[in-house]
């Protein structure tokens, strides 16, 4: 009887963080537990894996999400995009240079077109896997739904590994622009009930590669008939899967166990903190007999910032990011005094109301109906100094790169969705004080939007005394109260119009406006044009956040 090891690293998330650099910051990365980030920290794990059991012994993948979410990812896809020339994506090189086996598709690769997706796919020399993003015209996958790898033992027979790639069905919503006619994407367990018997007859090991978070859930509503997140569904529900490697959700899974009810057998989930803060590292011990047999599995996560940046990595793609640096901190203008979006998600500040002005502005060249904005705050840490501006500085305000959609929606609607806007906090019995954890609930900031009216206030308080769907109270328009059937133009970006966080009524509201304008852009070129940033023009008090009338107190020392 003859026995193997075989050790399987994954990445996760990594959004387009190359070096352990904020970009927003112009520093080294560092966030309140002290992670690091990026590949070429990565790379460095992954090379400390391969001295200690022999690189024949191991594998590399990715979960995706990694060409978006930085200004480097952003800079190569829009400022100097690999469409052109032949100049290869940074996170494509670091992967390469890496050796990477096989990564599968995350939504946000969608987020620039499929032309740039396409590019940076051809750049890869690993394959690029997603099972579940079907062509619309064939019905065929239209990119690769697995790979088998064969690792050979010396004078021993061959182990064959099985990777099959998912992606996730809400890309249908997301980046509906990009992928409408063109692709569809059906569930993950449907695809995988199809794909793994078939892989499983060319392997001797079965692991999914999934951009899908394990804990059964969805912000996606009805809009699709399949979960957003759904590894450990996958896990339990289709037979032959030995381990998944989790993505999309942004915790950390060191190791946890599934039963397949099918097969009785445990399934292995495991998934590394995003951005290159962790490497999961997958172990399988197997035995052969007649053929291999998997005997135990475990996992286990490394952290990025218990190690150095690989000098190789930095080396090869340095050039590539300070280029970034550069362009992110030209000077665009100047701010009359700093304005920060510290307090944004719990009182009307300068800096939110900047940027539903600029979205405001923008739909109303559309429609001659009076115009609403809403945006979230987006980056709790967003401040703008006073004095000169760099492009940096204003990027920070707005860290995704949405597009701006102009919708038409009444009265009555505008109220629903704030009301949904409103679960972001916990009910609570008093004005507080309270700390900033003690209200609010497990939504993410984005999902919290935020009201504006361009040429008269719309105004209402947020009374968190009352339970969720009933805490908007007195909402006006120019000092009227708003009635259910008034219409307005309103102002979103396109997460929120294509059905991000199943906002009601908003992704069946007619379009008036929708240019494919990226509102970080719009923001940067309002300050281009304006040359001065004054906070005091953009200072007010709309809405309130309220106990039963009283001003909630809330301390963001977070």
């Amino acid at each position: 009887m003859r026995t193997f090891t075989l050790t399987v690293m994954g990445s996760t998330d990594l959004h387009g963080n190359l070096f352990n650099w904020d970009y927003y910051l112009n520093r080294e990365y560092d966030d309140f537990a002290h992670n690091d980030v990026g590949l070429a920290k990565i790379s460095t794990l992954v090379n400390d894996v391969r001295a200690a059991v022999g690189r024949h012994r191991t594998l590399l993948l990715d979960a995706g999400d990694t060409i978006q979410g930085t200004p480097l990812a952003h800079y190569y896809a829009k400022v100097e995009p690999i469409t052109r020339g032949a100049h290869t994506h940074p996170m494509a090189a670091a992967m390469n240079a890496i050796g990477y086996t096989a990564a599968a598709l995350g939504n946000h690769e969608f987020n620039y077109g499929l032309s740039v997706l396409r590019t940076f796919e051809r750049q890869l020399e690993f394959p690029l896997l997603a099972a579940n993003a079907l062509d619309v015209a064939t019905g065929l996958p239209a990119f690769q739904p697995y790979v088998v790898k064969t690792l050979w033992r010396t004078g021993g027979p061959p182990l064959r590994v099985g990777i099959l790639g998912l992606t996730n069905p809400g890309i249908a919503v997301w980046d509906r622009a990009h992928v409408d006619g063109v692709l569809t994407f059906p569930g993950l367990v449907e695809q995988a009930l199809h794909w793994v018997p078939e892989l499983r007859q060319k392997s001797d090991l079965v692991i999914v590669v999934a951009h899908s978070g394990a804990d059964l859930s969805s912000s996606l509503g009805d809009q699709v008939p399949f979960p957003e997140n759904c590894s450990e569904l996958l896990a339990e529900t289709v037979p032959g899967i030995d381990a998944i490697l989790v993505g999309h959700a942004h915790v950390e899974i060191p190791s946890r166990f599934v039963t397949n009810k099918v097969t009785g057998r445990p399934v292995l989930l495991t998934e590394p903190l995003f951005s290159g803060k962790r490497l999961s590292v997958m172990e399988f011990d197997l035995r052969h007999d007649e053929h291999w047999e998997l005997v135990t599995s475990r996992s286990s996560v490394l952290s990025s910032a218990s190690v150095e940046e690989d000098p190789r990595i930095v080396r090869l793609l340095r050039h590539d990011h300070e280029r970034v640096v550069s362009y992110v901190n030209a000077r665009i203008g100047t701010c009359a005094t700093a304005m920060s979006a510290a307090r944004s998600r719990f009182e009307d500040t300068p800096a939110l109301r900047f940027i539903n002005h600029v979205q405001a502005l923008e739909v109303a060249k559309s429609t001659s109906l009076p115009v609403l904005s809403l945006c979230a705050p987006f980056n709790r840490a967003a401040a703008i100094p006073a004095g000169e501006v760099s492009i940096r500085d204003v990027a920070g305000l707005y860290i995704f790169d949405n597009t701006l959609v102009g919708v038409r929606m009444t009265g009555g609607q505008v109220r629903d969705l704030l009301e949904e806007s409103a679960r972001y906090f916990r009910q609570v019995s008093s004005a507080g004080p309270f700390s900033a954890a003690e209200i609010s609930n497990d939504v993410p900031d984005y999902n919290f939007d935020i009201a504006y009216g361009l040429t008269e206030p719309l105004t209402y308080d947020i009374d968190i005394s009352r339970p969720a769907g009933s805490r908007i109270l007195g909402l006006s328009y120019g000092g009227v109260p708003v009635a259910d059937s008034f219409e307005f133009a309103v102002a979103v970006n396109n997460y929120r119009q294509a059905g991000g966080g199943d906002f009601p009524h908003i992704a069946s509201a007619p379009v008036l406006h929708n240019q494919q304008q990226e509102v970080r852009e719009l923001l940067i070129d309002w300050v281009k044009a304006a040359g001065v940033l004054d906070p005091a023009s953009f200072a007010g008090a709309d809405w309130c956040l309220v106990a039963g009338g009283e001003p909630v107190m809330v301390s963001t020392n977070e």
